[in-house]
C-alpha cells in the first residue's frame, strides 16, 4: 500500500474522505450516463436524422451534462471548504495556525501518488469486502494537544498563585499600616489628654487665686464698713494687696510658661514628637506604595 507521509490516524481519515469522494464521483458519472440514456430513449426513435436535428439533440445533451457537471464541481468545492473548516476549527482549539500551499494541488507527482494510493486502497477494500467485517477500534488520543493544554493550565495556575501571594502580602502590609495608624491616633489622644489635664490644673490655680482675691476684697470691704478709723491703713493695705495680686498673676503666668517650656523639653515629649513624625512618614510611604 502506498503511503502519504502522514501517521496512521490521519491516513485513515484520508482514506475515509477518498471513499466519500469516490462515491460522489460515481453518482456524478451515473447522472451523466443517465443523461445520455434519456436522450437515446426519448429522441433516438427514428432511423434517419437531419443535421439540424442532430445538432439540436447534441446541444440539449451538452446543456444538461454541463449543468450536472457544474453542479457536482460546485458541490465538491463546497464540500472541500467544509472539510478545511473542520480541520481549521480543530487547530484553533489548540491555538495553532495551519497553512496551505495551493501550488502543490497541481503537482503531477503528488497527484500520481494519490492516484496510486486510491487504487491500492480500492483494491484492498474490495478484498476486505469479501472477508468477514472487522469492527473498527477506537484510535488513541493525540497527546500533543493535551500536553500543550496541560502546560498552559499549569502556567496560568502558577501565575494565579503568584498573584494570590502578592495580594496576601499587600493585605498584610495594609493591615499592619492600619494597626500602626490606630496606635498613633491613640498616642495622640493620650498626649492631648495630658495637655488638657495640665491646662485644667493651671485654670484651677487661677481660680483659687481669684477666689483668694475675692475673699481678701470681701474682708477688706467688711473691715472698711466696720470702721473708718483705719481707712488710710486699709487703703494702703488694699494697694499692697493689689500689687501682690499683680505680682502673683505675673508669677503665675511665668510659672505657666516655664511649665510649658519644661514640658516641651522633656524626653517623653521629644520622643513622642519624633515617633509621631516617623509614623507619619511611614504612613505616607505606605500610602504611596498602596497607590502604586
Amino acid at each position: 500500500q502506498a503511503e502519504l507521509g502522514v501517521n496512521e490516524h490521519h491516513q485513515n481519515e484520508v482514506v475515509s474522505y477518498m471513499r466519500f469522494a469516490r462515491f460522489k464521483r460515481g453518482l456524478c458519472l451515473k447522472t451523466v450516463d443517465s443523461c445520455f440514456q434519456d436522450l437515446k430513449d426519448s429522441r433516438l426513435v427514428e432511423e434517419t436524422f437531419t443535421v439540424d436535428e442532430v445538432i439540436d439533440m447534441l446541444d440539449g445533451l451538452q446543456s444538461v451534462v454541463h449543468s450536472e457537471v457544474e453542479s457536482e464541481l460546485i458541490n465538491t468545492t463546497y464540500t472541500n471548504v467544509l472539510l478545511l473548516r473542520q480541520l481549521f476549527s480543530q487547530a484553533e482549539k489548540w491555538y495553532l495556525k495551519l497553512q496551505t500551499d495551493v501550488s502543490d494541488l497541481e503537482n503531477r507527482e503528488l497527484l500520481d501518488q494519490v492516484a496510486e494510493f486510491e487504487k491500492s486502497d480500492y483494491t484492498s477494500s474490495n478484498k476486505k469486502s469479501t472477508a468477514d467485517p472487522i469492527k473498527p477500534k477506537l484510535a488513541p488520543l493525540n497527546e500533543g494537544g493535551s500536553e500543550l493544554l496541560n502546560k498552559t493550565v499549569a502556567y496560568l495556575q502558577e501565575e494565579n498563585e503568584k498573584l494570590k501571594t502578592r495580594l496576601r502580602t499587600i493585605e498584610t502590609q495594609a493591615t499592619a499600616a492600619l494597626d500602626e495608624k490606630s496606635k498613633l491616633e491613640k498616642s495622640l489622644r493620650d498626649l492631648q489628654m495630658i495637655q488638657g489635664d495640665q491646662k485644667n490644673n493651671a485654670n484651677q490655680d487661677i481660680t483659687e487665686l481669684e477666689n483668694k482675691v475675692a475673699a481678701l476684697k470681701s474682708q477688706f470691704e467688711k473691715t472698711l464698713n466696720d470702721t473708718t478709723a483705719n481707712q488710710k491703713f486699709l487703703e494702703e493695705d488694699l494697694v499692697t494687696t493689689k500689687h501682690n495680686l499683680l505680682k502673683v498673676q505675673d508669677q503665675l503666668s511665668t510659672a505657666e510658661k516655664e511649665l510649658e517650656k519644661k514640658f516641651q523639653q522633656t524626653a517623653a515629649y521629644r520622643n513622642m514628637k519624633e515617633i509621631l513624625t516617623k509614623k507619619n512618614e511611614q504612613i505616607k510611604d505606605l500610602r504611596r506604595r498602596l497607590s502604586k
